[in-house]
């Protein structure tokens, strides 16, 4: 995926990357947030659709391209995997930076809905294939619960308390202006990304590092680095709504959309047994944690938090999991074991 070069060349890339990273984060949400105050909108929706959805190109690109190549494991790793990250990593990170507050209807729905859709997932990849009919089926279950979401969204209320504006923050813009910032940021935050990514590839290859390695955790991680560098900005920013938009509209395109264009394009075949019986399933654990943590269950219609705790076991649940991993496809990588095929029962136990 990224051609190798020179040892200093990769750490170009690399320093280069974080530089870029940290300034079209905070650029792509001041965008974000001038847009939701310019138009009138939820700052959740611009959360889930523009920032979920736009941070969640390079997924879109790896999962579409790695269907095309008939690389099932990937197409499918890379969509849940992120899903995962976005959760445990994502949300433990901000969370443990800056308590999260948490509308009810971001609590009480997105969460179960969530979990539902991995379900379905599980359901439909359990007898070891993903057809295109059942890429179309994904992709129209997304065509219907966004709107759907969003109305949801817009007639329960429930918006966080606006936070005071960050210390030389401009003045908010004009939506053409917004649109221009957020349009540039967002180009300049999806290509620091996989420059990162390139320089760490190329520098963790000249240490040694094998490519089994460095898949499982530089490539991995680096398509969801976009969620994750404006998921930290808009912590900075106390802008909760751009947090939690942010994980519940980058994991329904994922789930749905991604998935449902890489396999109707090219039907998911001969994945690896894994993605049933630990992926999958700890998504499902973790979409339903965001109504454990996040609301507020002494008084439910009011808004909910996520403290500094929880996101740490967020993130001690996202070590555990990338330690059982690594050690999983180490284990497969010594004694090649058979796809998923036609029933979950035929999987081990994780």
């Amino acid at each position: 995926m990224y051609p190798d070069v020179p040892l200093w060349l990769s750490i170009v890339l690399l320093t280069g990357g974080f530089v870029a990273l940290a300034w079209s984060s905070d650029y792509f949400v001041a965008g974000a947030s001038s847009l939701a105050k310019a138009m009138g909108i939820s700052p959740f929706i611009i959360g889930m659709v523009i920032i979920g959805f736009g941070t969640s190109a390079p997924e879109l690109c790896v999962s579409t391209l790695s269907g095309i190549g008939g690389k099932s494991n990937l197409s499918l790793g890379n969509a849940y995997g992120s899903c995962v990250f976005n959760i445990a990593a994502i949300l433990g990170i901000t969370a443990a930076i800056r308590p999260v507050f948490v509308k009810p209807a971001t609590a009480f729905f997105a969460g179960p809905a969530l979990a539902t859709l991995a379900g379905f997932s599980l359901w439909v990849l359990s007898d070891g294939t993903c057809s295109r009919a059942n890429g179309f089926t994904l992709l129209a279950l997304f065509a219907v619960i966004l709107p759907a979401y969003c109305l949801y969204d817009q007639k329960s209320g429930g918006k966080t308390p606006p936070p005071p504006p960050p210390a030389g923050d401009p003045e908010p813009c004009s939506v053409g202006a917004s649109l221009v910032k957020l349009i540039v940021g967002l180009a300049v935050l999806v290509a620091s990304s996989h420059t990162l990514v390139w320089g760490a590839v190329d520098l963790a290859k000249a240490l040694g590092v094998s490519d089994l390695m460095v898949g499982l955790t530089v490539v991995a991680v680096g398509t969801s680095l976009p969620e994750l560098a404006s998921a930290i900005a808009s912590a900075r920013r106390g802008e909760n709504e751009f947090v939690t938009g942010n994980i519940v509209g980058s994991n329904l395109f994922n789930t749905l959309a991604v998935v449902g264009i890489a396999s109707a394009i090219s039907p998911a075949e001969g994945f690896s047994r894994y993605i049933l019986t630990r992926d999958l399933p700890l998504m499902i654990a973790l979409s339903l944690s965001i109504l454990l943590f996040g609301a507020n269950w002494r008084r439910p219609r009011e808004n909910g938090r996520v403290t500094r705790f929880e996101g740490v076991v967020w993130l001690v649940v996202f070590i555990a999991y990338m330690v059982v991993m690594v050690g999983q496809e180490i284990r497969l990588g010594r004694n090649p074991a058979p796809p998923a095929e036609s029933a979950l029962e035929s999987a081990p136990a994780v």
